[in-house]
């Protein structure tokens, strides 16, 4: 039986980082991996969580399951953070889930369950594991234009001319802010459009939120989140905590299915905890735990808004430098779309076999499409990066 099973395709961040790994240089970047890391490259763990997790340690007394969907207190909490007081709670529907991945499974999961016809369209690009997920649910897909080459921002015409095929039923998703990989993000009356769009076209949007706080701040990042569920009858949104509570390894997430008539939440709701039930059970409660002690607590909360705020500077004063230092060696604006961008990454506009002269030849790693991190840099791999992008023509 065994036998029969074919061969996978090759993740490319994975291969990518392993090929970081064996390169023996010392002055390598790794610029590929999605991982916030600070200016001495390690990943840290914020201290807000620490204190919660010093708290839970003192005052738990039992690893006992808590309930399909996750714990209550973990649903009320993030459902406030991302949508705020969008939409009484009463409309919202939500599971805990093996983070932000496990939560678009289990919200294409639930389109499969609810209308196995929609097509899932996707923009273009988009992170990987989207369609990878979606042809594993079996679900058709549609794709419409997002990034311009050119300008490295947003091909809004192109996207409003590609979503007007969108038929009634389909759904599509959205990145809610902090676009993976461009870095890329619509404007407020960009936003309004989709959304007079799918208003008309009886589409659904699944919002994938996985880096709120890392924009703009975290009630900017989720404006555009709050304002579709506001105003559309049905929004899917999937939440991660791994990048803005830093607990990657913990796999905190969270799937919410928001509904224009109340009555219609309890169903959604079974169906959610019965997904969960089908894939693992009850969800993982650790992250959860932590998440929602620093949300109910005024002085963590506090505390690790804070250290995101530094975090969320630190990334922008990185590219603003980035842009800087390559207006000064280019002797042009064309890369003040650094600057501009929001988020981890930046979608450079490298030709692949710059991408390669970059690694092979500077010791830089990034995607081959040009994605890259822009927490891998510090103030001191800045420069190296800049002369190192003019070297290879780009």
């Amino acid at each position: 039986m065994l036998g029969n099973l074919k061969q996978q395709p090759e993740d490319k961040i994975l291969a990518l980082m392993q090929m970081y790994r064996d390169d023996p240089r010392d002055n390598k970047i790794d610029l590929g991996v999605g991982v916030y890391r600070d200016a001495s490259g390690a990943t840290p763990v914020m201290q807000a969580i620490k204190d919660a997790e010093q708290k839970l340690w003192q005052q738990e007394t039992s690893k006992s399951y808590t309930a399909l969907a996750g714990d209550a207190g973990f649903l009320d909490a993030m459902i406030g953070l991302v949508l705020g007081d969008a939409v009484p709670r009463a409309q919202v529907a939500a599971a805990a889930s093996v983070g932000g991945t496990g939560a678009l499974h289990q919200a294409f999961e639930l389109i499969k369950m609810a209308n196995p016809g929609a097509t899932i369209w996707l923009s273009a690009p988009t992170w990987p594991n989207h369609p990878a997920i979606i042809r594993h649910v079996g679900l058709p897909m549609g794709e419409y234009r997002y990034f311009d080459e050119a300008s490295r921002g947003v091909d809004f015409a192109g996207m409003m001319a590609d979503l007007e095929k969108v038929a009634a039923g389909d759904v599509v998703v959205l990145h809610g802010c902090c676009h993976n990989p461009t870095g890329a993000n619509l404007t407020a009356p960009e936003w309004a459009a989709v959304a007079d769009l799918l208003e008309r076209k009886g589409a659904t949007p699944l919002i994938d939120i996985a880096y709120q706080g890392f924009g703009d701040g975290l009630d900017d990042d989720a404006a555009a989140t709050r304002a579709l569920a506001a105003r559309l009858p049905e929004t899917l949104i999937a939440a991660s905590c791994s990048k803005n509570f830093g607990i990657y390894r913990e796999r905190t997430g969270l799937v919410m299915a928001v509904s224009a008539d109340p009555s219609s939440t309890g169903l959604t709701q079974v169906n959610l905890a019965t997904l969960n039930r089908l894939n693992y059970s009850f969800p993982p409660d650790h992250g959860a735990r932590l998440v929602t002690m620093v949300l109910t607590d005024p002085t963590l909360k506090a505390q690790w808004m804070a250290e995101l705020e530094t975090v969320r500077n630190g990334m922008l004063a990185l590219r603003q430098q980035l842009a800087d230092a390559l207006r000064e060696r280019s002797g042009s604006d064309r890369f003040g779309f650094l600057a501009q961008h929001r988020g981890m990454f930046s979608r450079l506009g490298a030709t692949p076999e710059q991408v390669a002269e970059l690694r092979e030849t500077h010791g830089i790693y990034m995607i081959g499409d040009s994605r890259m991190n822009i927490a891998g840099l510090n103030a001191q791999t800045v420069p190296i990066l800049a002369d190192a992008i003019i070297a290879a023509g780009i």
